[in-house]
């Protein structure tokens, strides 16, 4: 990448990768792949936002790629560039021993990207530590809510802007909360 501040170069512009998998999006979804890497032998495609859950179902889907394994879901803040956000995905084919890395920019002012939850619903947990951490909002998610923190934290710890010396609201035995099953103020 030329510019350490642009997330992205056109994929047209990257030399043909060694693999197949990263061939095949390329194909398949050209305008919607970013860019493609294989870094140290990590293959890593940069795909748009909109195309998303197409390119995991063809993933997971066709027989040559048979990613059936999402291992984890997560995002990095690179504070002071656009996008600031990359959300990512690392998937296993487990009968062909292969990995691949999806990752989605976004920018600050819309973190939001769709829920992988229909394709691979083992990202439920997976998606839920990404909202509470970095504050990435997943649409269409069945319970998107916090899994680390509670409720009435504020803000998202791993934002790299996050205020490390923040006071939170206390909670605890004797605290008045707000109990969502019944919009009421509870002890």
């Amino acid at each position: 990448m030329s510019d350490p501040t642009d997330a992205t170069e056109p994929a047209d512009a990257l030399v043909q990768p060694a693999s197949p998998v990263l061939r095949d999006l390329l194909a398949r979804f050209a305008g919607h792949v970013l860019a493609v890497s294989e870094h140290r032998g990590d293959a890593t495609a940069i795909v748009d936002r909109a195309a998303l859950l197409e390119v995991c179902r063809h993933l997971r889907d066709d027989p040559a790629c048979a990613f059936d394994m999402l291992l984890d879901v997560t995002a990095v803040d690179y504070l002071g560039r656009r996008p600031r956000f990359e959300v990512v995905y690392h998937l296993l084919s487990i009968d062909r021993n292969d990995r691949v890395r999806v990752k989605v920019p976004l920018e600050e002012d819309d973190p939001v990207i769709p829920s992988v939850v229909p394709v691979w619903a083992g990202a439920d947990w997976l998606e839920r530590e990404t909202f509470d951490l970095y504050g990435v909002r997943f649409d269409g998610h069945p319970n998107l809510k916090r899994i680390y923190l509670y409720e009435e934290f504020e803000g998202h710890p791993l934002r790299k802007d996050y205020p490390k010396e923040k006071r939170q609201p206390l909670i605890g035995p004797g605290a008045v909360r707000r109990d969502p099953m019944n919009d009421d103020l509870t002890r």
